[in-house]
C-alpha cells in the first residue's frame, strides 16, 4: 500500500455523503420496516401473546419465521427484475403499501380462525408483498452512489435493521400490554406509511449517466458535485455463480445468517425462561440493538480501509462468544446476559453490510442485483429452516442448550470460511467516458 492509500485510508472523504445522505437515510429507514426485519424483532414478544390467545405452542410459533423467509425467498428472486423493468422508485412505493396492508390483515386472524396456518400463509405473503423494501433494493441503490465509502454507507443503511432491534422489541411489548396483540400489527402496518414512504416520493431515484458526465465535468473544475454512476463492469451472472469464491461467499454467510436468526427469534423467550419478566427481557435485547448499530459503523468503516474478510472473520466469531454466556448465566447475572446479547448483536450486525460488499467487490455491479439474489434467497432458506429445526430440538428437550452449542459452532465455522476468498478483482472501476 502506498502512502496516498494509506492516508486515504485513515480518513472518511465526506463528498459522497454530502451528495448521497438523502438515498442512506431513506433506505437505513426502509430497510428498518421490511418484513424480514421489523416482524422478525417484534416476533419475540409476540410469542407468549400469541400463545395465550390462541393456545399455539412455542414448538408451533417458530416456523412462523420459516414461512417469513421463505416468503423472501420468492420476494428476492423477483425484485431485481421488477426494479430493472418498472424502475426501482415504482416498485418500492407498491411495496410500502403491500407490506402495511398485510401487516394490518394480520391483526385480524383471530376473525378468519384459530388455525395457525393462517399465521403461517401471512408471515409468508409479508415479504412478497414488501419484496422493494427488501435488502437488494437499498444496497443497490447505495452501491450506485458510493464507492470509496462504500463499506460505511453500507452500514449506515443497514443499522436500520438495529433501529429496529432497539425501538420494535419494546414498542411491540408496550402496545400489546396497554391494548393487545392486534395494536402490535396495527403499529407495525402503519410504520412503512408513515416513516419511509414519504422519503421514497421525495428522494429515490438512481444517479444518471447524465449526472455521471456533468459531475466529471465539475470534478475537472474543481468543484465536489453528486458521484458518478459506477460502470456496469464486473462478472456476468453465468461466470459468478460458476465460481468457487462465490459459493464460499455464501456457505459461510448462510451458517452465520441462520443462526442469527435463530438467536434473534428466541432470545426474550429464552431470557423469559430464565426467570425474567417480559420487560427486563425486551431491555436485555435492547443491547442486541445497539452492538448492531456500533458493530455495523465500525465493520464498515474498517472494510474501507482493512481486507474485509479478515475483518469479517473477526466480528462473526464474536457471537459464539455470547452464546456460551447465555447459556451458562442465570437471571441473576443481568449484565452479563445484557453483554451476550451484545456480542450476538455484533455478528448480526456485520452480516449483511460484509456481504452487499464483498459482492460489489469480488463480483462486480454488472449482474449485481440478480447475484445479490441468489445470495439472499439463500441464506434466506438457511434462515427459513434453521427456526423449524430449533423449534423442533426445543419441543423435543424442552430448553434452548442444544440451540445455543448449534449457533456457537455455526458462527465460528463461518467466521472461518470467509478467509480463503483471497485478494478484490480490479474491474470495479468508474464509467466517465
Amino acid at each position: 500500500m502506498s502512502a496516498s492509500d494509506s492516508s486515504r485510508s485513515a480518513a472518511i472523504d465526506l463528498t459522497e455523503f454530502r451528495a448521497g445522505w438523502r438515498p442512506v437515510l431513506m433506505a437505513m429507514l426502509g430497510l428498518g420496516v421490511a418484513a424480514n426485519a421489523s416482524l422478525l424483532y417484534a416476533f419475540g414478544s409476540l410469542v407468549i401473546p400469541l400463545q395465550h390467545a390462541f393456545g399455539w405452542s412455542r414448538g408451533e410459533l417458530q416456523p412462523a419465521i420459516s414461512f417469513l423467509f421463505g416468503g423472501a425467498v420468492i420476494g428476492a428472486q423477483i425484485v431485481g427484475w421488477l426494479n430493472e423493468r418498472y424502475g426501482m422508485r415504482h416498485v418500492t412505493i407498491a411495496s410500502l403499501i403491500g407490506l402495511a396492508v398485510v401487516y394490518a390483515l394480520m391483526s385480524l386472524m383471530q376473525v378468519m380462525g384459530h388455525s395457525i396456518g393462517w399465521l403461517y400463509l401471512m408471515c409468508t405473503l409479508l415479504p412478497i408483498a414488501g419484496m422493494g423494501t427488501m435488502h437488494i433494493t437499498w444496497t443497490h441503490l447505495v452501491n450506485l452512489w458510493f464507492e470509496r465509502n462504500r463499506g460505511l454507507a453500507l452500514a449506515v443503511m443497514l443499522s436500520g435493521t438495529g433501529l429496529s432491534a432497539i425501538l420494535i422489541p419494546s414498542a411491540v411489548t408496550w402496545v400489546i400490554g396497554r391494548w393487545n396483540w392486534q395494536a402490535a400489527f396495527l403499529l407495525l402496518a402503519a410504520l412503512p406509511l408513515v416513516l419511509v414512504l414519504p422519503l421514497v416520493l421525495m428522494w429515490l431515484h438512481t444517479p444518471s449517466r447524465h449526472d455521471a458526465h456533468e459531475d466529471h465535468s465539475k470534478r475537472a473544475a474543481g468543484h465536489r458535485a453528486a458521484p458518478p454512476v459506477r460502470a456496469h463492469t464486473g462478472l456476468a451472472f453465468r461466470d459468478a455463480i460458476g465460481s468457487a469464491r462465490f459459493w464460499t461467499l455464501n456457505i459461510a454467510l448462510s451458517l452465520v445468517v441462520a443462526a442469527t436468526v435463530s438467536m434473534v427469534s428466541n432470545t426474550v423467550p429464552l431470557l423469559r425462561d430464565k426467570g425474567l419478566s417480559a420487560a427486563e427481557a425486551s431491555h436485555i435485547f435492547g443491547s442486541f440493538g445497539l452492538s448492531l448499530i456500533g458493530g455495523r459503523l465500525l465493520v464498515g468503516y474498517l472494510i474501507d480501509r482493512l481486507w474485509a474478510p479478515a475483518v469479517a472473520a473477526v466480528a462473526l466469531a464474536m457471537p459464539a462468544l455470547g452464546c456460551l454466556l447465555l447459556s451458562t448465566t442465570s437471571a441473576n447475572h443481568a449484565a452479563t446476559l445484557a453483554l451476550a446479547t451484545l456480542l450476538i448483536g455484533l455478528g448480526a450486525g456485520a452480516e449483511f453490510d460484509i456481504a452487499a460488499y464483498l459482492m460489489a467487490r469480488y463480483f462486480g455491479m454488472r449482474d449485481y442485483g440478480r447475484l445479490f439474489g441468489v445470495h439472499v434467497a439463500l441464506i434466506t432458506i438457511a434462515s427459513a429452516l434453521a427456526p423449524w429445526l430449533f423449534g423442533r430440538i426445543y419441543t423435543v428437550t424442552g430448553s434452548y442448550t442444544t440451540m445455543l452449542t448449534i449457533c456457537g459452532g455455526a458462527f465460528l465455522l463461518g467466521a472461518i470460511t470467509l478467509l480463503p476468498l483471497g485478494r478484490y478483482p480490479k474491474f470495479d472501476s468508474l464509467n466517465l467516458a
